[in-house]
């Protein structure tokens, strides 16, 4: 098995006793299941995992860009939660990370991922003006601004969260200054839905410190 559990909401250790799984600090969990190295062995046990849910990718990628990470929060019974992490370099902002998150209300992986307070995005979205769109699941999904917890996150990291296909959407770019790579409608293509272009994918990177 190439997918290791971990709680989906910290880094803290996990027990299995029985296929029931617990974090220290936050009880009995579903877990996520991640990759030690992220490789298309893995990716494709993934896929299997994940059933309808979607998992989102940047596609197509660009050059030099690669998966460094992904995961999925799931039961025996369903999965609630997909991750992927991308990364890059711009010329503006050299090394540059891409996390998107597509969850279930209340897992509280995107919140991690994000470092904000709550497990859900919160009020900031759906009030006011959006500040980003992209594309995704074949439509156009706007997304919002949202603070980390911490203020020294704010040039870290730019947090953006809204609705897709039911449930939340998240993306987290490392810097801050790299969301302006979003000034063009992005595109997100749902990997589990790939066939031949699967072969495609390039991973390698280094590991996001979420």
């Amino acid at each position: 098995m190439s997918l290791a559990a971990s709680c989906p909401r910290c880094t803290s250790p996990i027990t299995e006793t029985d296929g029931a799984y617990t974090c220290k600090q936050h009880g009995e969990i579903a877990p996520l299941w991640r990759p030690d190295t992220a490789d298309y062995t893995a990716f494709a046990e993934l896929v299997g995992r994940v059933g309808d849910l979607p998992t989102y990718l940047p596609w197509p990628m660009s050059p030099g860009w690669s998966i460094a990470d992904f995961g999925c929060v799931a039961s025996r019974d369903r999965a609630t939660a997909t991750v992927t992490t991308t990364v890059g370099t711009s010329d503006l902002d050299g090394p540059v990370e891409v996390t998107i998150v597509s969850e279930d209300s209340g897992v509280g992986l995107g919140a991690r991922c994000a470092g904000t307070a709550y497990d859900d995005p919160g009020e900031q979205v759906g009030h006011g003006p959006h500040a980003i769109h992209v594309r995704a699941g074949g439509r156009t999904v706007p997304l919002w601004a949202v603070d980390p917890r911490d203020d020294d996150d704010l040039l870290a990291k730019a947090v953006f969260a809204g609705e897709a296909e039911g449930r939340w959407l998240w993306l987290v770019i490392r810097p801050a200054s790299a969301a302006l790579l979003l000034r063009d409608e992005w595109l997100l293509a749902d990997v589990t839905g790939f066939g031949p272009e699967a072969l495609e994918m390039p991973f390698g990177g280094p590991r996001p410190a979420w």
